[in-house]
């Protein structure tokens, strides 16, 4: 990506984030939390071993405005969201509200120590956020970050166009970035897509190996 570009117009640097959420355009927030992420959460909570009191660990990189994580947190979950955006993690907090017993945090998600590992790390306009030449490194730290066993969950943007954000995938191209980690086990259509995103994302689970 040009180096020439002012830095809110270069999708890698938080100033582009800023910029969008100062002005009120981010038409990746819904606002609240999707069908497929509450069918799964109602999924994973019954197949949980019952008696345990274990709150399962979730990581929501990219949170923006926070829904999901919110949906999370009122479900139970010990919920970690990020973003670098400080922008984004403003809105956050009013989001989040006082009754918040996450961690929400202003930060890169490459520079996550993988010290700390994730039962789950849920994908929603993340990855499509991300230049194409990120996205090896993404599949590293998603690896790194989660426990063995866990699960990559959430919404994949698939798309031939090669402008962005969102930064479509082909099916193939997300098969080779994440086989070498995961198994996939979940790949299914969404209804309720956002207009920037209708008829291009399937909601996917993928395993850590």
């Amino acid at each position: 990506m040009s180096s020439d570009r002012p830095d809110h117009q270069r999708p890698e640097l938080p100033d582009f984030w800023d910029h969008r959420f100062r002005h009120g355009v981010t038409p990746w927030e819904a606002g609240e939390a999707p069908a497929a992420l509450r069918a799964f959460a109602a999924g994973y909570a019954a197949d949980e071993p019952k008696g345990t009191g274990r709150r399962p660990r979730v990581l929501v990189p990219g949170c923006g405005s926070a829904y999901d994580a919110l949906f999370l947190d009122r479900l139970g979950w010990n919920t970690t969201a990020l973003d670098f955006s400080s922008a984004a993690i403003e809105t956050a907090r009013t989001t989040l509200g006082g009754d918040w017993r996450g961690t929400l945090l202003c930060a890169d998600f490459f520079a996550l120590d993988p010290g700390t590992t994730f039962d789950v790390i849920y994908e929603r306009a993340f990855l499509c956020a991300l230049p194409r030449n990120w996205w090896p490194n993404y599949a590293a730290q998603v690896a790194a970050l989660l426990r063995p066993g866990g699960l990559l969950a959430g919404f994949f943007f698939f798309s031939d166009e090669t402008r962005g954000p969102p930064f479509g995938i082909r099916p193939e191209q997300l098969e080779e970035l994440l086989a070498p980690y995961f198994t996939r086990r979940e790949d299914r259509p969404v209804g309720d897509s956002l207009p920037v995103f209708a008829g291009h994302e399937r909601w996917q689970i993928w395993q850590r190996l």
